[in-house]
């Protein structure tokens, strides 16, 4: 019996020691952060971020050649509050990383979130390890066209928003802003956080959806089709009588709490819960875009196979 035991042991240390040696075990150690809500083009599209199936995460990932699990990775290293020297234009959300490329296509479909012009902005920014830095919140100016790559001169030159060193609570750091009263329809919400603790400067594109101006209320609904690709006819998007693109149907909710609705891309419904009021950041099983908890589970179904074949013999 003693035998037995000591043969099952040395056969569970055999099972894990894989798992145990894989990088991605290490977790928080690699791991850093990205806005949730509004949510971001790269956690919208990651494997835990509830849009990965919609046309726009779609293409994204297929442009990139591999999903986005590395959703809070997203970070250029040197540089020093030099963004438009060192970011090209047409690269603003991937910060010019191959790994992201995706992240840039100009599309009309991206998951985006409804704000309100001159509303309170709470954006959560979810992280697993704590850093001090700067976050600089810019909104895409008046007459921009989401068909076209995102340009510095899409944004103004200041920030609306500047927070420096804001507390790490629940995972997260909830950014308190003041939005801009003269947006309507489509904009990208794009965040910049420059760490102060390490030399690395982090990039995200949230789209966003404001009304148009002088229409309220109603409920009616479009049949018109949003677009499907980048190089697609330009068709309007499905609204609703207040103006604000309508969701469409059948997507998966987007993640994050965001500040009225999270829309889908084409073909797509996401609703979301009430913004960013207090919420804190993805569970722990996400930060690696679901990766560890498929293979941890992976590794326990072979070992428990292997047990029961033992205490067969």
């Amino acid at each position: 019996m003693t035998r037995m035991t000591a043969r099952l042991g040395v056969r569970v240390a055999a099972a894990t020691a894989p798992l145990l040696l894989l990088p991605w075990t290490a977790g928080p150690a690699v791991a850093h952060g990205a806005p949730t809500d509004p949510v971001s083009r790269v956690y919208a599209c990651s494997p835990g971020g509830g849009a990965v199936r919609t046309a726009a995460c779609r293409a994204a990932i297929a442009a990139n050649g591999a999903p986005f699990t590395a959703w809070d990775n997203l970070r250029v290293a040197g540089v020093d509050g030099r963004d438009r020297e060192v970011i090209p234009d047409g690269r603003l959300c991937s910060g010019n990383l191959p790994a992201y490329r995706g992240l840039d296509l100009p599309r009309r479909d991206w998951p985006a979130t409804r704000l309100a012009p001159g509303g309170r902005l709470t954006l959560t920014y979810a992280s697993t390890i704590a850093h001090t830095g700067t976050f600089r919140l810019y909104l895409t100016q008046q007459g921009y066209d989401p068909t076209k790559p995102l340009t510095w001169s899409d944004l103004p030159e200041r920030p609306f928003a500047e927070v420096t060193d804001p507390p790490l609570r629940d995972g997260a750091y909830h950014l308190r802003a003041t939005l801009p009263d003269d947006r309507t329809g489509r904009q990208v919400l794009y965040t910049v956080w420059q760490n102060s603790s390490t030399p690395d400067t982090y990039y995200a594109c949230s789209d966003v959806v404001f009304p148009e101006r002088g229409k309220a209320g109603g409920t009616a609904r479009s049949s018109a089709r949003p677009q499907g690709s980048p190089s697609g006819p330009a068709s309007p998007e499905p609204r609703t009588s207040s103006g604000v693109s309508a969701p469409a149907e059948g997507a998966a909710p987007a993640a994050g709490r965001s500040g009225g609705r999270a829309e889908g891309a084409a073909g797509g419904r996401a609703e979301a819960a009430e913004t960013g009021h207090g919420g804190s950041g993805p569970s722990a099983p996400v930060l690696a875009g679901g990766a560890t908890a498929v293979l941890l589970l992976t590794g326990g179904a072979a070992l428990t196979f292997r047990l029961r074949r033992l205490r067969r013999r």
